[in-house]
């Protein structure tokens, strides 16, 4: 439960998800006079997004247990995959092997509908945002989370830890968007330093604990 959490902060302070919260809320709000209704556009955007997250994962988790052939597979093997998958996540993390993402934007029609929504276009961005993988993101949600919740047989729960964990710097974001961009960027630099170190961290112990989960699954060297 606290590395599903754990991946989520993560994900939420990696610099393409951070910038895109950003982003998202600054556009929202930038035609906001009333600071409760730009706290309320961080507030919808990010349940936006935190269901959007929920729902794909208990989606795919709860349907790679629900095919019968799938979950037996799972049972039988996810332990001995879940070790190179660490690594793989890992190397990733630490950018030690890399791939082009084709990342989407915010098109002209998207813009358009969430000016008509007004403030409620946030929960609008707040799915369409979720839905928009980066790399890192992507290894982190399809590489660590999903090979987790399957492992343990949970199609809720730790997606639903993940999502909220994606939540927790997007209201803080928005509080500071509402105060004033000086501590937009302070908070940025400051989020920027913590989230290198924490990924080279967490790929560190994911290459670690992918290693140990290989040598004792896969080869039963430990």
């Amino acid at each position: 439960m606290l590395a599903a959490l754990w991946l989520g902060i993560l994900t939420s302070i990696s610099p393409c998800p951070l910038a895109t919260n950003i982003a998202a809320i600054t556009y929202i709000g930038r035609r906001v006079e009333r600071t409760r209704l730009v706290l309320l556009s961080g507030l919808l955007y990010t349940i936006g997004r935190t269901l959007t997250y929920v729902a794909l994962g208990a989606a795919i988790v709860a349907g790679l247990l629900a095919i019968p052939a799938v979950s037996r597979f799972l049972q039988k093997y996810m332990h001995l995959l879940l070790g190179p998958l660490l690594i793989i996540a890992g190397m990733l993390l630490l950018q030690l092997i890399s791939f082009r993402w084709v990342g989407g934007g915010v098109s002209e029609g998207l813009k358009q509908r969430v000016d008509r929504s007004g403030v409620w276009g946030a929960l609008l961005l707040g799915i369409v945002f979720a839905l928009t993988f980066c790399p890192t993101s992507a290894a982190l949600f399809f590489g660590s989370l999903i090979p987790l919740a399957a492992q343990h047989r949970s199609s809720l729960l730790l997606p639903a830890l993940y999502g909220i964990g994606t939540a927790l710097p997007v209201i803080v974001f928005a509080a500071l968007i509402a105060l004033g961009a000086h501590y937009v960027a302070r908070a940025f630099n400051v989020l920027t330093s913590i989230e290198l170190w924490a990924r080279r961290l967490t790929g560190v112990v994911f290459i670690a604990v992918g290693i140990f989960l290989t040598l004792r699954y896969v080869y039963g060297a430990v």
